[in-house]
């Protein structure tokens, strides 16, 4: 899987399950490994919300590491690594859901997201494109 699909991974997400009321919001922090297993994406503070970076790819894009983010919809952006960007962005809780967007670089395109914490190694990340969402389940990295 390229670089560009990590993003795609996130818009790939299935239905939410609810997350126990026990578990903390801010355990979503942390590194998690994609459903596909080709990146980890470490989730955490970014100033007032919560956003989600490609940390490390454990599947090295075809165009190697310093693959590009050719299809950003700003011209300026498209020259800058994918790596280490921002795919998650905007995060806020809504009770045990947090909400926010999901930047897709294979098509350039931002979604409506949310993330839920299923169990203390598990989170549900869906993408939404109005009443249609898919859902994914990453699993925490050791």
């Amino acid at each position: 899987m390229t670089g560009l699909s990590i993003a795609k991974t996130a818009i790939l997400v299935g239905g939410l399950l609810a997350a126990s009321p026990a578990l903390a919001a801010d355990s979503i922090n942390g590194n998690w490994i994609t459903q596909d297993k080709d990146a980890i994406i470490k989730i955490g503070k970014c100033g007032d919300t919560v956003c989600g970076r490609i940390l490390k790819y454990l599947v090295t894009p075809p165009n190697g590491v310093g693959q590009k983010d050719v299809n950003n919809p700003n011209k300026k952006l498209r020259d800058r690594k994918i790596l280490g960007i921002a795919i998650l962005t905007g995060f806020k809780p809504d009770g045990q859901i947090w909400r926010g967007k999901v930047y897709d670089p294979k098509s350039g395109k931002t979604y409506r997201s949310e993330v839920s914490l299923m169990s203390p190694t598990k989170l549900k990340m869906k993408g939404c494109i109005g009443p249609f969402c898919q859902g994914q389940n990453w699993t925490r990295a050791k």
